[in-house]
């Protein structure tokens, strides 16, 4: 896809699969879990701190990880669908991914594609199981 493989790169990514399942789990009429938001945060803190970061420095990326979050969970869907459908919104992806703008729009097409297939495999999966069985669904698409 030719995304940067960038701390921040891979923060974004996971924001937007953590996004998706916020979303499931809403559609469902389910509750997230907060102990995996907090466990999603203190990895992140703990990251920043193991690449060298300071306390102010971690407490400021924190907070600004934080606010993007909520950016990306609440912008993510370009309309409100039914139950069991998504759109993507393209503009919030090119906020985070500006690589995937280019002029046929192929990349940003399969960025879509990904996590609408995502939002699909994790809506048929119970709750109790939609974590940890997104490694199938990883390893469906490949690591790269």
């Amino acid at each position: 896809m030719g995304l940067s493989d960038t701390f921040e790169t891979r923060i974004y990514l996971m924001f937007m699969h953590f996004s998706i399942l916020m979303i499931v789990c809403k559609k469902k009429g389910t509750k997230f879990n907060q102990k995996l938001y907090d466990y999603l945060f203190f990895n992140i803190e703990y990251n920043l701190r193991e690449l060298g970061f300071g306390d102010v420095s971690v407490n400021k990326k924190m907070k600004d990880f934080n606010k993007i979050l909520y950016d990306i969970l609440l912008k993510i869907e370009e309309e409100k669908k039914e139950n069991n459908s998504i759109k993507i919104n393209s503009e919030l992806v090119l906020k985070y991914f500006s690589v995937l703008n280019e002029k046929n729009g192929g990349k940003l097409t399969i960025f879509k594609r990904y996590f609408t297939d995502f939002f699909h495999f994790c809506f048929e999966l119970s709750l109790g199981n939609m974590v940890e069985d997104f490694i199938k669904f990883e390893n469906k698409y490949g690591s790269s």
